[in-house]
């Protein structure tokens, strides 16, 4: 989920080298590919976002959210330190994602049930 998204949304690990837990794919720092990994969260409310921005200047000045599309710079953090995937550290739900346009993203159900990684 977004801080700024009105909706969740699916989180997408691709196959590539990945480790399964609970017969899922786990996740790395480096899935953070927007339209990828990273899915959009409906529409956005961030005004730093130029679709929200110009058409909430139509709306004259009436907050009118605008199409959600995830602009990732950096990586999942923080990492988990003893937890390797393809040579790449793992996140767990404790891990965050920023937004260029000032959401922060994290995981709202991790898809483990049993366990989780530390």
């Amino acid at each position: 989920m977004c801080s700024f998204g009105v909706a969740p949304s699916a989180f997408m690990v691709t196959p590539e080298g990945k480790t399964l837990f609970e017969n899922k794919p786990v996740g790395t720092v480096l899935d953070n590919v927007p339209f990828k990994n990273i899915m959009p969260f409906g529409v956005c409310t961030s005004l730093a976002n130029p679709i929200t921005a110009a058409q909430t200047a139509a709306a004259l000045g009436v907050l009118t959210p605008g199409t959600c599309i995830p602009v990732i710079p950096a990586p999942w953090v923080p990492p988990c330190p003893t937890v390797m995937v393809a040579n790449k550290p793992a996140f767990n739900q404790t891990a965050k994602c920023m937004c260029a346009y000032g959401g922060v993203i994290q995981v709202l159900n991790p898809g483990a049930t049993t366990e989780q990684i530390p």
